[in-house]
């Protein structure tokens, strides 16, 4: 079977039938040879665009993120107080998460998998995080919202004191708790947090 279609569609065809599959089937179910099946031409051809099934996987855990990182992009750029801008991030990035969580399951099986395994799409989509946190805490420190002081120690905190609610394994072995449950607590926690990192020496 020979595919003529241009290169970027050719990838977009494979990338689009591997999602099928995880969602059809799981993921330790897929193959390489079913892509390729779904996707109408040889196993040969996926691996000349993927070169092994962890690329592949990797593709779709880029390609599932872009949405919730745009939506952060959006929130870092807002013209909004920084206490009110980290606050809805922060809340976004678990909505995001649960979204999915709820409406993918075997999607964020693959999310949690990289995470887990520190591919690399879930390490840029950390440092996506970080860099859009920090800024905000930089400008809420020049701004007087946030207490002076180092910013990476702030940064290190926020991220600490909130991993439970955004930590993706943690959501995904925490599925049966209520989102409501999940977002009460988080808003307690997250009042903390504010409340600390605005304290003035």
């Amino acid at each position: 079977m020979i595919d003529t279609q241009p290169t970027e569609a050719t990838a977009q065809r494979i990338l689009a039938a591997a999602i099928e599959e995880v969602r059809s089937y799981g993921l330790s179910r897929v193959t390489v040879v079913a892509v390729a099946r779904r996707a109408a031409m040889t196993h040969a051809n996926v691996y000349r665009h993927y070169e092994t099934k962890e690329a592949l996987f990797d593709a779709i855990t880029s390609q599932w993120i872009k949405s919730i990182e745009a939506r952060l992009g959006e929130i870092a750029d807002a013209p909004d107080p920084a206490r009110d801008k980290l606050e809805r991030m922060i809340f976004a990035l678990l909505r995001a998460y649960r979204d999915r969580l709820d409406d993918e399951p075997r999607l964020f099986e693959l999310f949690v998998e990289a995470f887990e395994g520190s591919r690399p799409p879930a390490r840029q989509h950390r440092a996506k995080i970080r860099m859009l946190i920090d800024r905000i805490l930089e400008e809420g420190q020049s701004g007087g919202a946030f207490a002076p002081g180092s910013r990476e120690k702030a940064l290190t905190f926020v991220l600490d004191a909130l991993y439970r609610f955004l930590n993706p394994s943690t959501l995904y072995h925490d599925a049966e708790t209520p989102r409501r449950s999940l977002e009460l607590r988080l808003g307690s926690v997250t009042t903390a947090v504010l409340d600390h990192i605005g304290r003035r020496s």
